[in-house]
């Protein structure tokens, strides 16, 4: 192990040595938020997880059962349904929801299924001026209001004993994105969203666009491909790449509550399990896994002095996110114009925080099926101050077997994407021939997962 990889303690206070994000902030020429000097870390036990966790179907029955019936969840943005009758269908597992605006500043999420014989109301997303079941033609207005069946006659019985409108689900909104939630009596979401309005607050979500939807099934339980992102630990060895410009094991990770956790992970910095890295190689890394320099040139970078690669990118990326934008980010910290700082609301929403464009990952299992899952990657961006927002861009579904790369909008990111599925597979495949039985975990570096779990149980106990 390289001396500088070596840990400065033993335990779960073990921290890489060198330069800490906290550090780095030490450095910045403006005012710090105190959301990014924030640093909580509680100890949460290092006992091993079982693989019956990820692959056992008893444990997915359990989820079925008690979690994803429970859990605020992620559905879509505000911006997919945009007009009055616009609506996206959301399934989970084996429960299906038309999340519908049914007036200009109303959203409501009805249950997909025909108070007749069952039939979905909806097979996918789309506009209408109601809901009208394909079998027979019983209608529902968008608000769920019973309107009518056909032979009215025959079901008297139906119409004067039977509340005949559409169940509903708990819907809310934060930042442009929907929320629902099957349990009436859940948690307010005002109170599940804990620090995240606060920690959002310079960037106001419901304001931006999406401008990239690339949706994929991936081969593993849904909360395998949630924690490949929950952790930088995998970049020595994933992402070698990028490794000349990222603080990969130097990484903070906090938790907030039940529903929350982060990482931050700082770029224009060499990861501390490299050593002789320049200014310059990290400048010319960056600049060719961005596009900016093409990946085939020789040519080096020349760097002032006086500036580091880090604050050199923060300066370039302000200048191009200022003219994007129109807008002045002259108080804009060099961490939030670079760094990797991503947040997780349990179960199933992660998104960045930053100027650079916030990237949103959800996972999903598919349909009843506990070794797949859903992956979806968005990519929110922010457009000129007074003009006219641009429409949210359709889901881009790219076929199981067709690498994320193929979904040229992702750029660079595409290919790391890749990397990543070519471990999630894998681990769901090797925890079924795994005979120790269980996963380890890193006690800071894999603490997020660990906090996955620990809310996780919450809801399987209860």
């Amino acid at each position: 192990m390289n001396e500088a990889a070596k840990p400065r303690q033993q335990g779960g206070d073990a921290r890489c040595p060198g330069t800490s994000f906290q550090d780095l902030l030490d450095l910045e020429e403006v005012p710090v938020p105190a959301y990014l000097r924030e640093n909580t870390n509680p100890d949460m036990g290092d006992e091993d997880l079982p693989v019956e966790r990820y692959i056992a179907r008893e444990f997915h029955n359990a989820e079925k059962a008690k979690l994803w019936p429970k859990a605020w969840q992620m559905v879509c943005r505000e911006e997919d349904i945009p007009e009055v009758g616009d609506h996206h269908v959301y399934d989970i597992i084996d429960q299906s929801v038309i999340i519908v605006r049914s007036a200009e500043n109303e959203i409501r999420g009805l249950i997909n299924s025909c108070l007749h014989r069952g039939r979905l109301l909806r097979d996918e997303g789309g506009s209408v001026s109601e809901f009208r079941c394909p079998f027979h033609g019983a209608t529902w207005g968008l608000d769920g209001g019973f309107k009518g069946i056909p032979c009215a006659w025959d079901f008297t019985h139906l119409t004067e004993k039977q509340d005949m409108n559409l169940p509903e689900v708990q819907v809310a909104t934060w930042g442009g994105f929907v929320f629902i939630n099957f349990d009436k009596h859940a948690q307010p979401f005002e109170e599940y969203l804990g620090v995240l309005p606060e920690h959002f607050a310079r960037f106001p979500l419901q304001d931006y666009y999406k401008g990239i939807h690339v949706q994929r099934v991936v081969q593993c339980n849904w909360k395998v491909g949630a924690e490949a992102f929950m952790e930088s630990f995998h970049t020595v060895e994933t992402h070698r790449q990028i490794l000349t410009f990222t603080g990969d094991a130097n990484s903070q990770y906090d938790t907030f509550g039940d529903n929350i956790s982060r990482s931050v992970t700082p770029m224009g910095v060499p990861s501390p399990h490299l050593s002789e890295i320049t200014e310059e190689d990290v400048m010319r890394d960056i600049l060719k896994l961005s596009g900016r320099m093409a990946k085939d040139s020789d040519e080096g970078v020349e760097m002032p002095d006086d500036l580091t690669a880090r604050k050199y990118v923060a300066n370039m990326n302000r200048e191009i996110f200022e003219q994007t934008a129109g807008e002045d980010f002259s108080d804009a910290t060099m961490a939030e114009l670079e760094d990797a700082i991503l947040y997780s609301l349990f179960p199933n929403f992660q998104i960045w925080v930053g100027y650079h464009g916030n990237i949103v990952y959800r996972f999903i299992p598919n349909g009843d099926d506990p070794d797949s899952c859903i992956f979806d990657i968005m990519l929110l961006f922010r457009y000129p101050k007074g003009s006219e927002r641009p429409p949210a861009v359709p889901v881009h579904v790219v076929p199981a077997d067709q690498p994320f790369a193929s979904a040229e909008e992702l750029g660079a990111l595409g290919p790391v994407f890749d990397q990543d599925d070519s471990n999630m597979g894998a681990v769901q495949r090797g925890m079924k021939a795994s005979t120790k039985g269980t996963v380890s975990l890193g006690s800071y570096q894999e603490s997020r997962i660990r906090h996955l779990h620990q809310t996780l149980d919450k809801y399987l106990q209860a």
